[in-house]
């Protein structure tokens, strides 16, 4: 009776484990993630300290050093500043900017990086299809976890664009809709159990996933500005994009 015991379990894990790589078909739904209110920005910050996120930070950090950034990066989207501190720690010779739409949001970045503690790091208020630098003045741009967010992305690339100098790079992290499904499940079951509530009422989590691109859909955004080098590179449940402008 064993092995029969034995042999339903291992089905039953391969059919599990079929059926849960396979990739998500949904239907890109930016309203099933809700209006961030200042209860959800501050759980937001609370939870980007979480060791995913930091997990998720080193990765982005992995993937800059390949690409050895010099003079001015600009973090767009930066939320509480995590990210943007972290470059400028491991990068000191860098100068730093993050900038977010959001007014809350720069406050707590402000107050968790001080300039007057924080030397050539500074947050701005900025949307990503109106970034507050001129042109050509930016040497690298990066973005994490704020691409489905932005209301029409291909402004936004050609704003990333038109900031960066002739060989300018950017380098851009997000989730990817069409990731398997045990990922998406996983981000549900997780929301559900150790979001804070504020993150389970505005859907954070899983609203970012349904609000996310696939890379094909990200590539045919992307190449509405002229980049000389393109390249997007799929993982489980994310996606990183890179490209260089042309010299």
């Amino acid at each position: 009776m064993a092995w029969i015991v034995a042999v339903v379990l291992t089905v039953v894990l391969v059919v599990i484990i079929v059926l849960g790589s396979r990739p998500m078909k949904i239907s890109r739904e930016p309203d099933r993630e809700g209006i961030e209110d200042a209860e959800a920005v501050q759980a937001y910050d609370r939870v980007s300290r979480w060791p995913i996120f930091t997990l998720e930070r080193q990765m982005i950090l992995n993937a800059l050093t390949k690409h050895q950034p010099e003079g001015l990066l600009v973090d767009v989207g930066c939320g509480p500043g995590y990210l943007a501190s972290r470059i400028r720690r491991r990068f000191p010779s860098l100068r730093v900017s993050g900038v977010d739409i959001s007014d809350q949001m720069l406050v707590i970045a402000k107050h968790n990086w001080p300039s007057r503690s924080y030397m050539n790091l500074e947050f701005l208020a900025g949307d990503a299809q109106r970034l507050p630098f001129a042109d050509g003045t930016v040497d690298f741009a990066v973005s994490s976890l704020s691409l489905h967010h932005w209301v029409d992305p291909r402004v936004a690339f050609r704003e990333v664009h038109r900031i960066l100098k002739p060989g300018g790079q950017f380098l851009l992290f997000d989730l990817r809709r069409d990731g398997p499904r045990f990922f998406y499940y996983a981000l549900k079951l997780g929301q559900a159990l150790l979001a804070p509530r504020a993150i389970r009422c505005t859907n954070g989590a899983v609203g970012s996933f349904w609000s996310s691109y696939t890379p094909a859909e990200l590539k045919e955004v992307l190449i509405t500005a002229p980049w000389q080098e393109l390249q997007i590179q799929s993982g489980l449940g994310w996606m990183f994009a890179w490209g260089s402008k042309e010299q």
